[in-house]
């Protein structure tokens, strides 16, 4: 299979308030929008996009129906420190504060209107014992 696009889906009954959050806070931009589906992308990345669909719409099989469960969200950024005090600042829940991981990377973790998971990464070198668990190349 040829993939000429990716990007998740997210099913809620809070479509609006959904996109209206990664709009203000995230940096997004509507590009398809109406009722029960709108379609973000970044401002500063066309190839970073986003979808909020209504749980409920017809379009998704009836046993599939539902809110979202289990997603976890990472944005990779070249300021975390700066992308943290930004989220503090908007007063955005902070279910995990700024932090160094020994697995190479310095993030924070915020959750939107639905509980969905946001993880704010920066890049850094790991630790002697995790970069030697990395594939060459």
């Amino acid at each position: 299979m040829k993939c000429s696009q990716f990007y998740p889906v997210l099913m809620t009954d809070k479509v609006t308030d959904t996109a209206a959050f990664y709009i203000k806070h995230f940096r997004f931009k509507t590009v398809f929008g109406n009722d029960w589906y709108i379609h973000l992308q970044s401002k500063e990345d066309q190839n970073v996009n986003l979808a909020i669909l209504d749980s409920t719409h017809e379009t998704i099989p009836a046993h599939a129906r539902g809110q979202v469960s289990g997603v976890l969200i990472n944005f990779e950024v070249e300021d975390v420190d700066a992308e943290y005090a930004r989220a503090e600042s908007n007063k955005l829940p902070i279910v995990l504060s700024l932090r160094d991981e020994a697995f190479g990377q310095r993030h924070f973790i915020t959750k939107d209107p639905n509980g969905v998971l946001i993880d704010i990464i920066k890049p850094i070198p790991p630790s002697a014992e995790y970069a030697a668990q990395y594939v060459e190349g």
